[in-house]
């Protein structure tokens, strides 16, 4: 069931988290903007949950009271125009040990 504006664009949020809402994202992104017969996708938005405590996100959330960042880049780089490039500057993760080996998104997150 869906209700299609005048012009018969949706706007579509896509509720969820790990790797199905990215997956989902990254299918539905090829229809948006191009329009259908009938209806098509106007716009496209994520609410993410993000509930993960295990590996760099626990240590993450325990040292530096940061909500892990994994599930939000995945469905970031899911939504990305290029999501090459946005998924090797997300994942790089700086040299050192312990939390001094945390990701760009997670450096960009302690900041905002």
């Amino acid at each position: 069931m869906y209700n299609a504006n005048a012009n018969g664009s949706l706007k579509l949020v896509a509720i969820g988290g790990g790797t199905g809402l990215s997956t989902l994202l990254a299918g539905l992104k090829r229809y948006v903007g191009q329009r259908g017969d009938e209806v098509w996708i106007e716009s496209l938005s994520a609410i993410v949950t993000v509930s993960d405590d295990g590996g760099s996100s626990g240590r993450l959330r325990d040292e530096l009271q940061i909500l892990p960042p994994g599930d939000i880049r995945n469905c970031m780089i899911a939504l990305s125009e290029d999501s090459t490039l946005l998924s090797r500057l997300f994942r790089y993760r700086f040299r050192g040990s312990g939390i001094s080996a945390v990701t760009v998104l997670a450096i960009y997150f302690l900041r905002h």
